[in-house]
């Protein structure tokens, strides 16, 4: 924080320039900005006892792919989304009226079959992961690799999925669709909405389950990942390599 502080006191001083005076200013301070950064992976990188960029990457680069690696072994187990309490997919938030009303009325069965069956989808997807967040972490840069190790607990997990949620939605989706024909996830949901519309003042609901369960396939990737990176940076024992104790041991 202490090396920001210059920069943040340029910006406090632009407001009270003339216009005439930004644009040299700003151009001053982008230059200042960059030197701070690059200072900072320098302190990093060139301190007394610091790490080489390559022992950098090459940590945070073991510590994404252990993540990954982590991730979709979990996801893609049998059962491995719905035996899961934290990723579990749940009923549509729009929809969870349907559930609890034809619960009431002896769905119960039929409800649980489709709740298995839509996490089937997202386990099945979720075994495809693997060569998308490798190609990101390949691709990591130093920049990427500093600002991973000087952020959060979950930095590593940001910065991959900014990297692959696109690509990971384009590769789920299709699957998606055809677990769901598989299964016959669509027909169980018709079933289910069918006979909750047809209660007597109830508004029609019917949600888009592919883009759904996508997006739940996805999020619950990340949410395995994220535990991962926090055990990482914080437990000593989750890291299983010299090259993960170098670049975290001395940090957390």
């Amino acid at each position: 924080m202490q090396h920001l502080l210059p920069f943040m006191t340029m910006l406090c001083i632009l407001a009270s320039c003339p216009a005439s005076a930004q644009v040299g200013f700003l151009k001053k301070a982008k230059e200042n900005s960059q030197k701070l950064i690059g200072g900072a992976i320098d302190g990093v990188v060139n301190g007394e006892g610091g790490l080489s960029e390559n022992e950098m990457i090459e940590g945070l680069t073991t510590a994404l792919s252990n993540g990954a690696e982590y991730a979709v072994k979990k996801a893609s187990a049998v059962n491995g989304f719905y035996n899961n309490d934290v990723i579990r997919i749940p009923f549509p938030p729009e929809a969870r009226k349907i559930k609890t009303k034809l619960s009431q009325i002896g769905f119960e069965e039929q409800i649980k079959s489709f709740e298995t069956k839509m996490n089937k989808a997202a386990e099945l997807a979720s075994k495809e992961a693997l060569n998308i967040l490798g190609l990101a972490i390949k691709n990591m840069n130093i920049t990427d690799a500093y600002s991973i190790l000087e952020g959060e607990d979950n930095a590593a997990t940001t910065y991959l999925r900014s990297e692959t949620n696109e690509s990971l939605y384009a590769s789920f989706k299709p699957i998606v669709i055809t677990s769901m024909q598989q299964f016959k996830v669509a027909q169980k949901w018709n079933v289910l909405v069918t006979k909750y519309n047809a209660i007597p003042l109830t508004q029609k609901i019917n949600p888009d389950l592919e883009d759904y369960i996508t997006h739940q396939a996805i999020d619950g990737l990340f949410v395995l990942i994220a535990e991962q990176e926090k055990e990482i940076r914080l437990n000593h024992d989750a890291r299983t390599s010299e090259i993960l104790t170098k670049v975290f041991g001395d940090k957390f």
